[in-house]
């Protein structure tokens, strides 16, 4: 396939950061994912936020390991009907839904470094508590395929890991370049990196999309839905592309 870029809108491609280096080790859990009644809102619960403490726990031992840049755990605070999403509906199988509730991003000192990590006893105790709590996981070993800018995982703020589905992987990620542009402008974003699966790793997404935004849910979802440019420009060439997005929007837990 070729890129095929519809509905033009003056959106500058960002000029992309080389990418960091670093290797990713992403694991998704779906522990109690579903929303509260006709809304994405997904709420927290007694019995996960009991998980979400000893996760944390787990992961700032994690990170005292010498080949650990980062261990940060998230929880979802709004995910859309991912089952109902163009493209999604028809070529994903239910059971690759990225309905995780809960994540645990570890950021590793090279892609070389993830397997001495994962062999590590704090990192088995983090996987071990999560597959607990959890009814599914999944574990998935990346790397750094493009960047607009570093993700500061150290503060609060609005968390996104959008997960991509393409015909084409190669036209996804030249589609990024332009959507990019686009949340540049329109949402102020200064920052995301594309995680891209392993060699070898079977993962039915191409890429994971992370990135934060200083604003709230209620002004994250204005910023779309009063935008005829999302509709016709990034939602167009999603569609135009063969591409599907699976986007749940997270706070550090």
């Amino acid at each position: 396939m070729e890129l095929n870029i519809v509905n033009r809108e003056e959106y500058t491609k960002p000029a992309l950061e080389a990418p960091t280096g670093f290797g990713y080790i992403h694991v998704g859990a779906k522990v109690r994912p579903y929303p509260l009644p006709l809304t994405p809102f997904v709420p927290t619960g007694r019995s996960k936020s009991i998980l979400l403490g000893r996760l944390k726990e787990c992961a700032r031992r994690l990170e005292a390991h010498d080949s650990v840049e980062s261990a940060t755990v998230f929880e979802a605070v709004a995910m859309p009907p991912l089952h109902r999403l163009p493209y999604v509906r028809d070529e994903v199988d239910a059971s690759d839904l990225p309905e995780f509730d809960v994540v645990v991003l570890v950021e590793t000192s090279s892609p070389d470094a993830i397997a001495e990590v994962e062999a590590t006893a704090e990192y088995g105790a983090l996987v071990d508590v999560l597959q607990s709590g959890a009814k599914r996981t999944r574990v998935t070993k990346m790397c750094n395929g493009k960047r607009l800018g570093d993700v500061d995982k150290s503060r609060d703020g609005l968390f996104i890991f959008n997960h991509f589905v393409a015909a084409d992987p190669d036209v996804m990620l030249d589609l990024f370049d332009h959507l990019a542009g686009w949340y540049q402008v329109e949402t102020g974003l200064d920052n995301s990196t594309v995680l891209v699966p392993l060699e070898g790793e079977n993962s039915p997404y191409v890429a994971i999309n992370n990135a934060r935004w200083d604003m709230g849910l209620a002004r994250f979802f204005w910023k779309h839905a009063s935008k005829r440019s999302f509709r016709e420009f990034v939602l167009g060439n999603l569609k135009a592309n063969d591409v599907g997005a699976m986007p749940v929007l997270y706070r550090r837990a």
